[in-house]
């Protein structure tokens, strides 16, 4: 095979190219070559000499590139990590091996309002290459073939700005160039398209004028192409919720990943109206009524066919009316306890409360602490065919077959307490309260529970001990709290370091492990871990989140202590004697199993 070097690509101004015509300085253009790659691969020890050989003898033009060809053989790293060699593997590779700039093509780091007005679609299929930053009179273009710039020449011409070649999966590009040209013209269409008034007023009531006098149509085929591109990205990159917002010069679109938000677009004015009336058609809300929050649903099929749920939620703002979609899938929603992160331990202690035959079994928490998710994986775990599960919600997380359930509606006098009677008489085994929230509604499920059943519940408190004054400010006797209650779980959600790329860690400092820890001192960690950045992750260092939970189970010795002058500190206290162990003690398991880090368990359950 012939040895290739490694060669800087050469940048060349337009200034460059009219005051020196002697541009044949510059190496010729010439492509990647297979046989170039296998070299390589074989001196870093990637593949074997034989394999290599044979890959080289093979006359396939089914890939474009060499690189698919190789990244094909999904062969693994002969030596080292022993990683799989995948495209992105290859490319990031093979950059560093050419001393090329190399780029991992991120959609939601990218201005596509910009980088596609530098080029058409046409030059960029015709050329296979993707502009993906604008800066500075410097325009960044991703390439599969980086010692190929004949086109950039002509380029930095034709706009009048330097061209930075950078290195990028060759699937990526192909990809994204008809994604980000074809959402760029629906974008500019469905603006062309609108015709009203579209100034900015200064104020909310005429801002609400404004929305009814919008012309751009929900059902225009630009509008319906730049909803299902926005759901569909979402639903790749894991997004929990998708936030629509307008502002007061433009429209923002964020997606909440892991628990973080992340900006995505930025839409113009017209083209965000259009959006939302899009929405609110589909989820069945009235589309002409922006003065008052609206709820609402709509179902819909990712990509791969899985079945996904998006709950709709509107609300007026001083510049528009916000939407909010929080994406529910049957896979996150309903989990085996382990993926849920709970320990053997955790596991066994939850499992007893709810395989009693009656009682009240109470979910702790701030809004998004993963309490839905627990409740749906337990009742799934509880809905055999031999009992009935019901459940009263606010409003229906997740539509499942092995349930009945009931939504709240206000409007119509169905609150949780009149929810509770109504399943009361509908034999149920185990009832499902969405959140106990006032005094009708504790009562209703105390009256469940003597009557013989099971009732899960969530209540808003900081931690497990917590839930018990609670019930007590709520008016709940204190005697009814003690027969009645089996037990609580506080719960809190952290992010997990993703597996491709964390990395060992500094020792942590003692005195801050003995407080993370207390009062359970435990030895530090064998070996702690933090976040790096991969491809895997989008260079955030995470991957997912998992549970820290504290499962008080009442005892005797803990019933004693319920009246109704209970202290929470002496329940606490009590508690940990019976072996509830807090939320940082389960923080500081994830941190010595390596799955999170101590400041991730310190920015949800802050040291005290």
């Amino acid at each position: 095979m012939a040895s290739i070097k490694p060669v800087a690509p050469a940048r060349v101004s337009a200034n460059d190219a009219r005051a020196s015509p002697a541009r044949a300085a510059r190496p010729p253009d010439r492509r990647l070559r297979l046989e170039d790659i296998l070299k390589l691969m074989v001196a870093d020890g990637i593949v074997a000499a034989a394999d290599a050989d044979k890959v080289a003898r093979s006359r396939t033009h089914r890939f474009e590139t060499p690189l698919e060809l190789i990244a094909d053989q999904k062969w693994r790293a002969a030596t080292g990590t022993k990683k799989p060699v995948t495209l992105d593997f290859l490319v990031e590779w093979l950059a560093g091996k050419l001393g090329v700039p190399y780029r991992h093509i991120d959609p939601l780091k990218i201005d596509l309002a910009a980088v596609t007005q530098t080029m058409s679609i046409a030059y960029a299929e015709r050329y296979r290459i993707l502009p993906v930053a604008v800066k500075s009179g410097v325009l960044t273009v991703a390439t599969s073939e980086p010692f190929v710039r004949g086109w950039a020449d002509e380029l930095e011409q034709m706009i009048r700005m330097r061209i930075d070649l950078v290195f990028a999966n060759p699937q990526d590009i192909r990809r994204y160039i008809g994604e980000f040209f074809t959402l760029a013209r629906s974008m500019k269409k469905a603006q062309e398209t609108s015709h009203g008034d579209v100034s900015l007023a200064r104020n909310f009531e005429q801002l609400v004028e404004l929305g009814n006098r919008g012309n751009l149509d929900a059902n225009d085929q630009h509008v319906v192409h730049i909803v299902d591109w926005l759901w569909q990205y979402a639903f790749e990159q894991r997004a929990s919720d998708i936030h629509i917002e307008p502002r007061r010069d433009v429209g923002v679109v964020r997606f909440r990943i892991d628990g973080v938000l992340h900006q995505v677009y930025a839409i113009p004015i017209p083209v965000l109206l259009a959006m939302t009336s899009r929405i609110k058609l589909l989820a069945r809300m009235e589309i002409v009524e922006r003065r008052r929050p609206q709820d609402g649903r709509i179902k819909t099929v990712s990509p791969g066919g899985g079945e996904i749920e998006l709950r709709i939620s509107t609300m007026p703002t001083a510049f528009g009316e916000k939407v909010v979609m929080r994406i529910f899938t049957p896979e996150v929603l309903v989990r085996d306890f382990p993926e849920l992160g709970f320990t053997n331990e955790d596991r066994e202690r939850w499992e007893k409360m709810i395989k009693e035959p009656y009682g009240i079994v109470l979910v702790t928490g701030p809004t998004g602490s993963g309490k839905t998710t627990t409740l749906y994986s337990t009742m799934k775990l509880l809905a055999t065919p031999e009992v009935n599960v019901c459940s009263i919600e606010d409003p229906i997380e997740m539509i499942a077959p092995e349930f009945n359930q009931m939504q709240v509606q206000p409007v119509i006098g169905v609150d949780f307490a009149s929810g509770v009677r109504t399943l009361l008489r509908q034999d149920p085994d185990i009832i499902m309260v969405g959140e106990i929230r006032d005094r009708d509604t504790a009562d209703m499920a105390v009256q469940a529970a003597l009557t013989g059943h099971l009732v899960l519940s969530t209540l808003h408190t900081n931690d497990a001990p917590t839930a018990i004054t609670r019930l007590l400010d709520l008016g709940v006797p204190p005697y009814l709290i003690s027969s009645t209650v089996l037990g609580v779980m506080a719960q809190r959600l952290v992010r997990t370091l993703c597996p491709h790329c964390k990395q060992p860690a500094e020792p942590l400092d003692e005195e801050t492990w003995r407080m993370l820890t207390a009062p359970f001192v435990a030895d530090l960690p064998r070996q702690p871990y933090a976040q790096v950045g991969c491809l895997e992750c989008r260079m955030t260092g995470f991957y997912g989140r998992i549970g820290l939970y504290e499962i008080m189970t009442l005892t005797p010795a803990l019933r004693r202590l319920i009246h109704a002058d209970s202290d929470d500190a002496k329940i606490r206290e009590q508690a940990y004697r019976e072996g509830m162990k807090p939320l940082r003690v389960s923080g500081a398991t994830k941190i010595d199993s390596g799955m999170t880090t101590p400041e991730e368990v310190v920015k949800v359950v802050p040291l005290v």
